[in-house]
């Protein structure tokens, strides 16, 4: 039983159909992703911000309340904020980095998405697809391990960098409330 021309170009016809689709359709999930990883760290920022704040003015109740003379209140109080204002722009600035760097992720990752679906509609057999597409799952699973250390690794390193300044205050409040009261 052979297979009719009409029949074969029909059944070409689907996968180009189906190839396509697939194509759009990644590319549509990739940006409602890239939107999602967008939003959420757009979001962080504007949490970690408010918490800032907040923290910026507990910090300056329990520090008025702490020491009795009103300049060294003052000015403990305003190496506080100094501090704070500090660890917030570290933050703001580092949270742009991670968010950077998980967009070039994305972004690569879609690429190479991309790349795979236009592959998989030039394919010949069903052996062919499968193997593009153990590559392809192979492959964005190594960039995904791969990339995951080094955004780990980052944002570390952006903890310490926001805590630095805070840890100093907290060291001279220490130090300040260890020593006698003048009289």
């Amino acid at each position: 039983m052979a297979i009719q021309p009409v029949e074969a170009k029909k059944t070409a016809e689907d996968i180009r159909a189906a190839a396509s689709a697939a194509v759009n359709n990644a590319s549509a999930t990739a940006a409602a992703g890239q939107e999602s990883v967008r939003k959420f760290f757009s979001e962080s920022q504007n949490q970690a911000r408010v918490a800032m704040e907040k923290g910026s003015a507990q910090a300056s109740k329990a520090a008025e309340k702490m020491f009795s003379a009103y300049g060294e209140v003052v000015e403990f109080g305003r190496g506080n904020v100094e501090a704070m204002t500090k660890s917030a722009q570290t933050l703001a600035t580092g949270m742009q980095d991670l968010g950077k760097q998980y967009f070039a992720l994305a972004q690569s990752l879609t690429d190479q998405g991309v790349e795979s679906a236009k592959t998989l509609a030039t394919v010949r057999s069903l052996k062919e697809a499968a193997d593009i597409q153990s590559t392809y799952a192979r492959t964005a699973i190594e960039k995904v391990v791969s990339e995951s250390a080094k955004l780990q690794e980052s944002a570390f390193k952006l903890a310490e960098a926001v805590a630095a300044p805070l840890a100093q205050r907290v060291t001279l409040a220490f130090e300040k409330m260890s020593r006698p009261m003048a009289a």
